[in-house]
């Protein structure tokens, strides 16, 4: 199943929503136009500062159908192991930004995600997906 921000009630609702704070106080403080691992180091920051558990780069295995491991996918950021979070630092989101959270969703153990976009106007777009492994 595939779910994004017009559900009213979803899995990691507190959770996700101290993301977006902090996603919103990295942009206030650092606006557009760096590169992707400036606002993943920020926010690394900021998430350090809230103690809130979280890996850069954590390596997440892609499965199979049959669940089999056919890869290996680093997450830009693993938040207490239950959110996935991709940064992206352009001028608008595309449908293939969105497209590779949820594949990435679709292939893991991961639940929930969230795609960052540090453009000239700060987006947040969010998605989950439940499958017989999770």
């Amino acid at each position: 199943m595939i779910a994004d921000n017009q559900d009213k009630e979803f899995k990691h609702k507190e959770l996700t929503a101290k993301i977006i704070e902090i996603f919103y106080r990295v942009y206030n403080k650092l606006g557009y136009g760096f590169l992707e691992k400036v606002y993943e180091n920020a926010m690394m920051i900021e998430f350090k500062k809230e103690e809130i558990p979280a890996r850069a780069q954590a390596p997440i295995r892609v499965y199979y159908d049959d669940g089999e491991i056919i890869g290996e996918y680093s997450a830009d950021i693993l938040v207490d192991d239950k959110v996935m979070v991709e940064i992206k630092a352009t001028k608008k989101l595309v449908k293939e930004n969105e497209a590779q959270l949820l594949n990435y969703l679709r292939a893991t153990d991961v639940e929930v995600g969230l795609l960052f976009n540090f453009g000239p106007e700060p987006k947040v777009k969010r998605k989950a997906f439940d499958n017989s492994r999770k």
